[in-house]
């Protein structure tokens, strides 16, 4: 792997060995998504991409460096087929990869994700031969390229909200023979002219399952998609639709994360110190600590999805060692301060006693004997959506 000149057998190789790598770890289960990942060259969909530098900025921010064939071929190639999820945009803002510059932090908006997670959320989904499916979230194409090869391109329909987005991923996949239905839309409102569908596999996440998906599902059809919210907890979910255009599934995991549908991101709500002199100067101890909902460990993500469930307009900033969480809708805000014998006090104003409803939520689930996602299901009908426990009360998600 020395010079461009080489880098369809180059990436050839890397492919195999990639190819081996997840077998191995048990992702390439079935064989037909393993002949997928044999044939698809992802470094064909991913031309530019950003990795983080070694070492952060004078201000503690991260360093991504842009990488491509012309700045370091082989950090390029070799990146392509490690599997690892990559950056491609950040803000919306498209590079210019001829003239690509390092960016100082910044929010990923577009990114190829790890092969192993896509291969996993199209196997989840149970997709088979004879499956029409709707992706949301086309992003670089090479998940809509493994959809093509199992099932033909027929069978694919992916969307995308980001039209220069979509253009680059539909002139990756036309290159290569592909010719899945392609199209700039919005996925909360799925893809009507050609639905319906049996599967639709999401590569965004929503606050809520959104309407149109259930709609345009054929009654037995799955949907798999991930929730979250604006505390930044995720859960995935797999969702079996009824005649009746009800569904109902099975929380899968809450480690995997995708970026927000843009229209479900957290707004922007100000400076923290603002909120907190709505909290007033009174304060009581804290039942739970906020690490409970961050820290680093599977269980703390669990538990920071069912916090959001309890204050889904509710988001969470750090400033010093104060915790605040504010809730634009309802002007609702708590601020958590940690004292000298290892507890917090927790101060609350507004009309939602935000930091006492996320401890409501943690008494029952450790009074439930701290069930895992698993044990949960979401329920989705006319009513509304809520995630069921059998020995929890039911938490509604927010209306998408």
């Amino acid at each position: 792997m020395t010079t461009p000149a080489d880098l369809e057998a180059d990436a050839a190789q890397l492919r195999q060995t990639m190819t081996g790598s997840l077998a191995e770890d048990g992702a390439l289960a079935d064989p037909a998504w393993r002949a997928a990942v044999e044939r698809v060259p992802r470094h064909r969909f991913v031309p530019g991409f950003y990795l983080p530098a070694d070492e952060r900025d004078g201000l503690g921010l991260t360093v991504w460096e842009p990488v491509t064939a012309e700045l370091d071929y082989g950090r390029w190639l070799a990146a392509a087929y490690t599997d690892t999820t990559l950056i491609t945009q950040f803000d919306g803002d498209e590079p210019d990869w001829k003239h690509a510059s390092a960016r100082h932090g910044g929010a990923p908006t577009s990114s190829s994700t790890l092969p192993s997670l896509v291969v996993r959320m199209w196997s989840d989904a149970d997709v088979r031969e004879g499956h029409r499916v709707l992706e949301i979230g086309t992003g670089t194409g090479y998940s809509t390229a493994l959809a093509c090869e199992r099932l033909g391109s027929a069978a694919v329909t992916s969307i995308e909200v980001d039209p220069h987005r979509l253009g680059q991923a539909a002139d990756a996949l036309y290159g290569l023979g592909y010719t899945p239905t392609l199209a700039v839309a919005d996925g909360l409102y799925g893809y009507w002219p050609e639905a319906k569908f049996d599967r639709i596999v999401a590569a965004c996440s929503f606050r809520a399952v959104p309407p149109a998906l259930l709609a345009q599902t054929r009654p037995g059809g799955k949907i798999l998609l991930t929730l979250s919210g604006w505390l930044y907890g995720y859960a995935r979910v797999l969702l079996k639709v009824g005649a009746d255009g009800t569904a109902e599934g099975q929380l899968l995991d809450g480690t995997v994360s995708f970026m927000s549908a843009r229209t479900h991101a957290a707004p922007v709500f100000g400076n923290p110190d603002h909120w907190a002199a709505r909290t007033g100067d009174e304060g009581r101890l804290a039942r739970h600590s906020p690490p409970r909902i961050t820290a680093a460990s599977e269980e703390a993500f669990h538990l920071r999805f069912l916090a959001q469930s309890a204050v889904p307009d509710a988001q969470m900033t750090t400033v010093g060692k104060v915790v605040h969480l504010v809730d634009v809708v309802t002007g609702s805000a708590a601020a958590l301060t940690p004292d000298d014998n290892g507890g917090w006090a927790v101060r609350e104003g507004g009309p939602l006693k935000l930091w006492e409803r996320i401890e409501h939520v943690l008494d029952a689930y450790d009074a439930a004997g701290q069930p895992g996602p698993e044990t949960f299901t979401l329920h989705v009908h006319d009513g509304g959506q809520h995630l069921r426990h059998s020995q929890m009360p039911a938490l509604p998600l927010p209306g998408a």
